[in-house]
Parts: structure tokens; sequence; C-alpha cells
């Protein structure tokens, strides 16, 4: 099963929502940065033929100052994104061998991945050739006015599940999506999608509560517990990036 799987971990978003000076994927999280929390969940393991993490062109220099000999160490290779998380996406899959059989994309900030996740995941995609961890919906959903705030309606949550990552697709359904996404329906919002509007089917597996994305300080500060309290409920052995894998450092 050695290298069947190549992943993307877009991290060239704006980060608009998060504030401060600093970039959700580079800000610290228990001492670690969030990228590198969600990425080496991924470079560790044998089934990862290479892990392509991408960045905006003008973090390029900073990113290499930071977190270059990092790479010397670690299978990643670093890829300049586009204008759109789609550009940024293509840019990676279009460095994918085609010798690799599936293709997973993972948020740069959703770092709070465990290895028997992913292989569940994984396991998935080999089984389906398209699959999405998600979590169903629980809470009471509202339909509200842009400008007034104002509730207009109460959407049924019956069958709705709140999407996560990785998502996991044979790397011949996404090379040809992303040939086709020009074609396709502008209001695309990620991978699954683009490859549902291919005709393939795509299937839900049971995604994780902890498995969340950071968008604000608060997620950073929920993150930073929940990494706390797994460290005291079940210590595990820190895996090591490489030589220059300091804490101090980052």
């Amino acid at each position: 099963m050695t290298g069947q799987f190549a992943v993307i971990v877009p991290a060239a978003g704006k980060s608009s929502r998060f504030g401060g000076h600093e970039k959700k994927p580079f800000t610290s999280l228990d001492g670690r940065p969030v990228w590198v929390r969600s990425a080496e969940a991924f470079w560790t393991r044998s089934d990862v033929s290479k892990v392509y993490v991408v960045i905006a062109p003008e973090d390029r220099d900073d990113f290499r100052t930071r977190f270059g000999h990092l790479l010397l160490f670690v299978n990643v290779e670093l890829v300049e994104g586009g204008a759109e998380r789609f550009d940024s996406v293509a840019n990676a899959l279009a460095r994918v061998p085609a010798s690799v059989e599936f293709v997973a994309v993972h948020d740069a900030v959703r770092p709070m991945l465990t290895q028997p996740f992913i292989d569940g995941v994984f396991a998935a995609a080999r089984e389906h050739g398209a699959v999405v961890p998600g979590v169903p919906v629980a809470d009471t959903l509202k339909r509200v006015e842009p400008e007034t705030h104002r509730i207009v309606g109460t959407e049924p949550r019956a069958g709705l599940w709140q999407a996560q990552t990785p998502q996991v697709f044979r790397r011949d359904w996404l090379v040809e999506a992303y040939a086709r996404r020009g074609e396709l329906s502008a209001s695309i919002t990620d991978d699954a999608q683009l490859i549902e509007a291919t005709g393939h089917p795509v299937f839900v597996v049971p995604g994780s509560p902890s498995n969340f994305k950071i968008t604000t300080k608060d997620d950073l500060e929920l993150a930073d517990a929940v990494l706390k309290a797994r460290t005291a409920q079940r210590p595990e052995p820190r895996v090591s990036a490489g030589p220059f894998d300091d804490e101090a450092k980052w």
C-alpha cells in the first residue's frame, strides 16, 4: 500500500476572519504551527507518497525563512497557490505523478487529526473511490436575512451532514473534474461537489467533532484545550520531524 496517496494541504488563504498579524496556518498551536500539525499526520505515513503544501506567493520568502529547515527532512513539496482555492489545488494536483492512485485534500487549519481517523477515511476511499468525512447536523438551522438578521425560515436538518476534510478521491477522477471545472457550475464550493458534478458518486464516512476547522481565535483556544486534554488522558510519544524539530524555533 506504500505510496497510494498524495496529500494536498492548501494554506494560501487570506485568513480574513482570524484577525491579527499572522495567518491561521502559520500561528502557533501549543508550541507548533497549525499547518505542521495538520500536515505531519500524513507525512509520517508509509501509504503517502508526498504532501504538497500550497502557500500564497507573497508568503513564500517568509515561509522559507521560518520553516525551510523543516522541508529538508520531511516528505513535503512546497507549491505556490493561485487566485482562488481551486487554483491552488490545481497547481498542486499538476505535481502529483500519474502513478499515485488517490489524492487527499486536507485543510491546513484542521490540525486535530488522529491516525485511526485517517486510516478509516483512506480505507473508505479505496472501497468507494471518493469519500468525505462528515458529522450529522445536530443544531437547528435558521435562514436569516443578510442585512436585518431577521429569521425568515427554519430548515429541516434530516439528512444534512457537515463536511470535513481530508476529502479523498481517485486521482484520475479528480484530474478529470479539474479539467472540466470551467464548464461546471460557478457555485461549486469544494472538491467533493466538483466530483459530483462530473457524475461520480461521493460517499460520506463518519467524521469527528474534534476535526474542526480553525477559523477564529476561539477555535484556536478550543484546539489548544483539546490537545492538552488528549495529552493528559493518553500521552503519546511525539514524532520528530527531523533534527531541527525544536519547538523553540517555531
